[in-house]
């Protein structure tokens, strides 16, 4: 049985993501520690077999990508399916300013976010959609091979979701760290997450 073996990584660091800023589908560049991080996933992931190596479209992404694909001298594939959600008027916004021009929109993002529905963004239902769609094509592409994809903190949640047979509901349940590592192997009808957003490799960064 051919097995893919899908490692996904989240972006590096950025000005927002620090910031605790929503980035949805603007484009927001890597901040220096950022670079620093995915030179830390870089070596972590260079001793794997990598066959291919695909990233969102939106630039953190992307930057993000063509670090890790150094060691194995790959041309970093660009699969819009994989781009984060888009969060409409909330984009450029922090936490705090979110929750206070938009209360009950906020509660709903933090209780119950497969239920909201915003102006100009998204459905976690829309997205999934894509995400679960762009996913089952990396099987079929690469049955038998180790890949790597780079992409956002709300695409990532919703891969392990679906690894785990969870429902969207359950969103917070899984965390995004910046730089995080998450692999899972696929086979036919099944999934197994092997780590989740695991941080190791950005404790020597750190120091």
């Amino acid at each position: 049985m051919r097995k893919l073996r899908l490692f996904v990584v989240r972006h590096g660091e950025t000005a927002w993501s620090r910031e605790r800023r929503f980035a949805g589908a603007r484009d927001v560049p890597l901040t220096p520690e950022g670079l620093r991080q995915c030179e830390a996933v870089a070596r972590t992931l260079a001793s794997q077999g990598v066959a291919a190596l695909y990233a969102s479209p939106l630039e953190r992404a992307r930057a993000s990508a063509e670090v890790i694909a150094k060691p194995h001298r790959l041309t970093v594939e660009i699969e819009p399916a994989f781009r984060e959600m888009a969060l409409g008027e909330w984009e450029g916004l922090t936490r705090e300013e979110v929750a206070a021009r938009f209360p009950a929109d906020y509660e709903r993002w933090c209780t119950a976010p497969h239920l909201l529905h915003l102006a100009g963004g998204e459905t976690l239902g829309e997205v999934a959609v894509r995400v679960t769609a762009g996913v089952r094509e990396l099987q079929e592409a690469h049955a038998g091979e180790t890949i790597v994809l780079v992409s956002h903190a709300i695409v990532i949640r919703l891969i392990v979701l679906d690894a785990l047979g969870l429902g969207h509901e359950r969103l917070w349940t899984v965390d995004a760290t910046p730089a995080g590592i998450t692999e899972i192997e696929y086979e036919p009808g099944w999934a197994t997450v092997h780590r989740m957003n695991t941080l190791a490799h950005l404790e020597a960064v750190e120091r």
